[in-house]
């Protein structure tokens, strides 16, 4: 009996103790909130009005997963998502009853199915794709679906090493992003593009200028297969890639040629491009040192710019032409960018893509010049829009993100990333197991590929690459449909519509 009520007087004590404890805690809120001439809401309502922040701070999280309805959320709503979390876990994306989609909703593609189509012994196929015909070493590019540029750096090194390895297996290209090449993007084996950004990481002198020794060390790499010119990316055109201080380790330092304990702040162009006929300079003498295929990637702001483009390279003849395009739309995702570049510039891939597949087939550089399309593009509706629009290929970057486990939790740019995709915290990074995560990547581009030549297929086509604008029909305001083709009718309407 003695025992028992000794318990129930420590505990009661215990109690006693902390709830003295917490009201101090309150008490110093108390007084530091009402003292505080920063924040009005904390003045007028002490320790209460720190709930507001909290709620907000966990708002995101809480519409995520118990408010937001299957197709609400932004910039990737949940079946998006959901389709892309089946696909690289090898579980059936198969659905059953009926489409959660609001067919109704203008702008929504409808494609438009066969009346006979092919049997399924005649079911569509993707054919490799020629890139930089005039190049001494030539890409056959087997796959109209890759992985978009992510830089090591914006990605941690676990996330890299998975993308490498699973791009190989799927049969894919890999972009480097701006960031250079690392050891883990050879370590895949896979096929990789070589982006050179307006820094010139990995390619720059002590000025920060481009240096051919350098270029000359990157193209003997037999898997680069390419290299990409970035001017512009849909999330921030007229922007600079910004990688902050934190997220700097000795071995990107290194890669990149930057110093540690700073921000790294690309330019918003290269500095010796200023006009058209500058960069196809630039073109033609990065060709010329590495011999291998070379293109743009940058994003529409208007029509008139790319006729101004296309105008100067018939001026000078098709060789002196990019063999590719890559077209990033203002939907493009990114680590880090000022929130008014994310919302406000930059046509979306939607707009610009047909307009610029247009100007190219005018010019007679169909063949010549290769179109990727970027921009929001994981579906498999998604890319086969974009292929029917006038798209050769597709890259995608937060699809691939998902694969490797992404959640969209919105930190990439402040190195707490929750799954260590975007992280270079050592903690966070053991949760991205490689052999897991790279099996992922290849099933989830194996997979869009799949149902993409399914697409195809009904349709009546052989090749996803074969699918024409009249395949595809846009729900209008009024709630009507109206093929593509009659709003944005191709150059040619005889054979391209």
């Amino acid at each position: 009996m003695n025992i028992a009520v000794n318990a129930v007087e420590l505990l009661a004590g215990l109690f006693i103790g902390m709830l003295g404890l917490l009201t101090l805690v309150l008490a110093v809120l108390f007084v530091i909130d009402r003292r505080q001439t920063g924040d009005a809401i904390r003045r007028n309502y002490p320790v209460i009005g720190r709930f507001r922040y909290l709620f907000s701070e966990l708002g995101e999280f809480f519409r995520q997963y118990f408010f937001a309805m299957d197709r609400e959320e932004l910039p990737f709503n949940r079946a998006q998502r959901d389709w892309v979390t089946r696909a690289s876990t090898g579980e059936s994306n198969t659905v059953a009853f009926g489409s959660t989609r609001n067919l109704s909703v203008p702008g929504t593609a409808i494609f438009v199915n066969a009346p006979f189509p092919p049997l399924n012994d005649q079911y569509a196929k993707t054919e490799p794709m020629l890139i930089g015909p005039t190049a001494r070493t030539p890409y056959l590019a087997p796959s109209f679906f890759n992985i978009s540029g992510m830089s090591y750096g914006a990605i941690s090194k676990p996330a890299v090493e998975a993308l490498s390895r699973g791009a190989k297996e799927a049969n894919i290209w890999l972009n480097t992003g701006e960031g250079a090449l690392s050891p883990m993007h050879l370590e895949g084996g896979c096929d990789l593009v070589f982006q050179i950004g307006t820094a010139k990481y990995g390619l720059r002198d002590a000025e920060g200028r481009l240096d051919d020794d350098k270029l000359r060390a990157m193209a003997a790499h037999d898997s680069v297969r390419m290299f990409e010119i970035k001017l512009a990316q849909g999330a921030k055109p007229g922007k600079g890639g910004i990688l902050p201080a934190a997220k700097i380790t000795p071995e990107i330092a290194e890669i990149r040629h930057i110093p540690m304990g700073q921000d790294s702040l690309s330019p918003n162009r290269h500095p010796e491009v200023k006009s058209f006929d500058e960069l196809l300079d630039m073109i033609e003498h990065v060709r010329e040192v590495t011999g291998k295929p070379v293109g743009i990637k940058t994003v529409a702001g208007s029509e008139e710019v790319f006729r101004g483009f296309f105008d100067a390279i018939v001026r000078r003849g098709a060789d002196s032409a990019p063999d590719f395009i890559t077209l990033d739309g203002g939907e493009g995702g990114t680590g880090a960018a000022p929130m008014p570049l994310i919302d406000l510039v930059g046509m979306s891939v939607r707009e610009a893509l047909p307009v610029v597949a247009n100007i190219r087939d005018e010019h007679g550089l169909k063949e010549r010049v290769r179109l990727v399309a970027s921009g929001k593009l994981t579906n498999p509706g998604d890319v086969a829009w974009a292929l029917a629009a006038g798209a050769d290929f597709v890259t995608s970057a937060r699809g691939f993100m998902f694969a490797l486990g992404c959640i969209q939790a919105l930190k990439c740019n402040k190195n707490t990333c929750p799954t260590g995709i975007t992280t270079h915290d050592p903690h966070l990074q053991k949760g991205l197991v490689v052999e897991r995560k790279y099996t992922r990547v290849a099933r989830y581009a194996r997979g869009l590929i799949g149902e993409v030549e399914t697409i195809a297929h009904s349709v009546g086509v052989a090749e996803p690459r074969l699918m024409r604008r009249r395949h595809v029909r846009i729900v209008q305001a009024d709630g009507h449909s109206v093929p593509l083709n009659e709003i944005l009718p191709s150059y040619n309407p005889v054979s391209q519509s």
